[in-house]
């Protein structure tokens, strides 16, 4: 599965595994009833979704450009912190708002949800490579890869 349908997939089955982790994480935490936390999670869910789309679109448009097009640990690494960093830097002010928190507290519960995604994100996303294969971007130039295997 390759292009928009395969970015659609993966944004839902990641959000749908994220509502159900933190749903139940902020409802313990700030002891709130588990449909307002759900109410949060989906928000969250939301804003994520929108990023998620514009990230992954601007990350495999970098992908395609680079000499080497293989979905390292290292590459995964980069993914999980820009993707994660950016939605930190955007959920804050969206945290503190709903939870009436400051933006401090919003910044260190946001820092929680980050260390859990970072994990997530890494295993979440080397499932769905193995599951769906990694996209064309990261796929090896077929070009590069018939020369290479040229006697």
């Amino acid at each position: 599965m390759q292009g928009t349908p395969r970015k659609i997939l993966q944004a839902i089955l990641y959000e749908a595994g994220g509502v159900l982790f933190v749903a139940p994480a902020l409802a313990l935490t700030y002891g709130q009833g588990l449909v307002y936390s759900t109410q949060l999670s989906l928000v969250i869910s939301a804003v994520a979704l929108a990023w998620n789309m514009l990230f992954n679109g601007l990350f495999e448009w970098w992908e395609r450009r680079q000499y080497y097009r293989h979905r390292s640990w290292r590459r995964r690494l980069l993914h999980s912190l820009g993707f994660e960093g950016g939605l930190t830097l955007i959920l804050t002010p969206v945290i503190g708002a709903w939870l009436s928190i400051s933006l401090w507290l919003a910044l260190i519960t946001n820092l929680g949800l980050f260390v859990f995604f970072f994990f997530y994100s890494l295993v979440f996303q080397w499932g769905f490579d193995r599951v769906f294969d990694v996209p064309l971007s990261a796929q090896p130039d077929q070009d590069a890869a018939s020369s290479a295997n040229a006697p």
